[in-house]
């Protein structure tokens, strides 16, 4: 559930809620009950390892800076939970945007009857640069064991106004307790942004006379951890919490973007020279068209370059040390690609976004703190185009780069300064599977198996064997198809992105237990829809499928001698109401040969969560369906 309104300009929603149970609050630093020194489990979530107790911040306005004076509280419940006694803070600390000061901490043990408390020392309590904006304050905690509670506080402030704290009721431990106490001030107006599931402890508002303004206190109770639904579209967008943003934004695309090519750790990256470039250049410009020269520039950037896994929209190394070293983060490896082309004379624009784990871009608040990529675009026309991101060692020059599909972006003319919102289309995924098998007397399925994967389906399965290795790959696929053993895989096609992936695999795999007089088998193999996602009565998320799939599977299956066919599922199909989703089954038995086919393609790959209904609906019934048996019957 949501709710927006404007500081002095209030718009308020009601909740429907249900009472909550009373929680025990906040307590003062170093007052501690000995119950939750006692306690070994959260009650309201059974398996964590570790909790808050809780959290609560404080904001004011003094001398129009803004601060906000926090107390944390977690409780190590078991071995497993010791990790979340390393704190870190990150802030805008570089510049002096923001400040941390005034920090307390402790670790708190109860020996015997006999509570301890042990200060963190000074040299415990440090703070590092993370990069050109930011700091982290570290802390690390003595003497922490299961049982301990840690607690620390800080005063966060800002010299900026508008630079108000957000504040996020949910994290990734579950949370007894969490209050946010926030004044503001009429000079500065912003719109808010309640994110909340559940019920609230506290809604309050308090007229405030001395100074003049508005005191908003929220609290929530019981809030179980932050946990990622199946197939989210903008997961860090779904965490609970209340999210400020100003109410007036004067910023403007050209501003942001303009910005963004003055600064010295991009504009001024752009035409840099790189060593041995030369070559690279004169082999790209003996090239007949732009779409040859695109290929060869990105391939070559591709593998010369390795990506350091950060994602920043500016450089930090630069992009001479970059390619030099030859590893760098996204936007350094993108904007060496960029140079390339350009000097190749292929007229390529910039395309700067927010990742999709890090929430949607709103293009009412265009900003450079949004941003945290930088990928290469090259329209083609006025429908087609290439987004182009040699991070990633999958991606191909032609195919838009499967976490980017459906993403809102900005491109960026560098040479004309000209910025536009670009809403990124979605590719497409297909998966052709093949299976030959026989079944024994003895009910036991052997044969062979061809996965052909175009698309994103390549990168799908490549991705996940370069991370497994092939042991732990087939594990994997043997673990979702029960009764399944798979004895060989050969992979085809690897470094061919032209042609679909192969991979053909022999396998055995054991049938339900026959009685005697039955044999029963169950065809959906090798699918991947082995188990259904969507089994949840509610969902807080839209669903984001990432791309236009299709799978088409087909099965052949010899009966065993002395067999026949007693039942089979019938011919069916099953189209969801806007006809974005259909599957179909098609099945037959001929001289012994059960055939069998499932399509599955979809139209869409975004849905709401409005939707979500008529999408779980779907699945249940295409589930049931997937999972009918053939029955075989012993002749006597």
């Amino acid at each position: 559930m949501y709710k927006l309104f404007s500081v002095f300009i209030l718009i308020l929603l009601t909740f429907t809620t249900k009472a909550q149970p009373k929680s025990p609050g906040v307590q003062p630093f170093g007052i501690i009950d000995t119950a939750d020194l006692k306690m070994t489990q959260c009650d309201f979530e059974k398996d964590a390892n570790a909790m808050v107790l809780f959290d609560k911040g404080v904001v004011t306005y003094k001398y129009g800076k803004i601060r906000m004076e926090r107390q944390k509280r977690i409780k190590i419940l078991n071995e497993k939970g010791k990790d979340e006694a390393n704190i870190r803070i990150d802030y805008y600390g570089v510049h002096a945007d923001e400040q941390i000061s005034d920090v307390m901490a402790e670790t708190v043990n109860l020996d015997g009857k006999t509570i301890k408390f042990t200060a963190v020392d000074k040299k415990l309590i440090y703070t590092e640069t993370t990069n050109k904006n930011e700091k982290a304050l570290i802390l690390t905690f003595p003497d922490v064991r299961p049982g301990s509670v840690i607690e620390f506080s800080y005063l966060w402030s800002t010299p900026d106004p508008y630079n108000y704290p957000d504040w996020f009721f949910q994290a990734t431990l579950p949370t007894r307790y969490s209050e946010f106490d926030a004044s503001f001030s009429p000079l500065y107006v912003f719109n808010v942004f309640q994110k909340s599931y559940r019920p609230t402890l506290k809604d309050t508002i308090i007229n405030i006379k001395s100074p003049m303004g508005v005191r908003h206190i929220w609290a929530l109770g019981n809030i179980k951890s932050y946990q990622e639904e199946a197939f989210m579209d903008y997961p860090e967008d779904y965490i609970e919490g209340v999210v400020l943003k100003r109410f007036r934004w004067y910023n403007t695309l050209t501003h942001a973007g303009n910005e963004m090519l003055d600064d010295e750790d991009f504009g001024s990256q752009l035409k840099k020279k790189l060593d041995n470039e030369e070559q690279i250049i004169a082999n790209a410009r003996a090239l007949k068209t732009d779409g040859d020269k695109i290929k060869y520039v990105f391939d070559t950037v591709k593998r010369a370059m390795k990506w350091n896994k950060t994602d920043r929209w500016y450089t930090v190394a630069g992009v001479k040390k970059a390619w030099h070293e030859q590893t760098g983060n996204s936007t350094e490896i993108n904007l060496i690609l960029y140079h390339l082309l350009k000097a190749a004379n292929v007229n390529v624009l910039l395309m700067t976004l927010k990742t999709r784990e890090n929430g949607k871009l709103d293009p009412d608040y265009i900003s450079l703190a949004q941003m945290n990529k930088t990928v290469v675009y090259y329209p083609i026309d006025t429908l087609n185009y290439y987004v182009l991101d040699a991070t990633n060692p999958y991606n191909t020059y032609n195919n838009i780069p499967l976490d980017l599909n459906g993403l809102t972006t900005v491109s960026v003319d560098a040479d004309n300064k000209i910025f536009k919102l670009v809403p990124l289309k979605y590719g497409a995924a297909r998966e052709v599977i093949l299976i030959n098998g026989n079944i024994s007397t003895g009910g036991k399925l052997a044969g062979i198996t061809q996965i052909s994967s175009t698309g994103y389906g390549r990168e799908k399965y490549l991705k996940r064997f370069d991370k497994l290795g092939e042991k732990e790959y087939i594990s994997e696929l043997q673990t979702n198809n029960n009764g399944l053993r798979i004895d060989s895989l050969k992979i085809q096609n690897v470094q061919t992105d032209t042609l679909p992936l192969t991979q053909t695999l022999s396998f055995k795999y054991n049938l339900t237990e026959p009685d005697g007089n039955y044999m029963y088998f169950n065809p959906n193999l090798f699918t991947g829809f082995e188990i259904n996602p969507f089994l949840s009565e509610e969902r807080i998320s839209n669903i984001e499928f990432g791309s236009i799939n299709t799978y088409s599977v087909n099965g052949r299956y010899q009966i065993p001698k002395g067999y026949k066919v007693d039942v089979l599922p019938t011919q069916t199909s099953l189209v969801m109401p806007d006809k974005s989703i259909n599957f179909r089954r098609t099945i037959g038995e001929a001289e012994g040969v059960i055939s069998v086919q499932y399509l599955i393609n979809f139209k869409r790959s975004f849905f709401t969560q409005q939707e979500y209904r008529s999408i779980r609906d779907f699945y249940k019934k295409m589930y049931e369906m997937l999972n009918e048996q053939v029955v075989l019957k012993k002749i006597n």
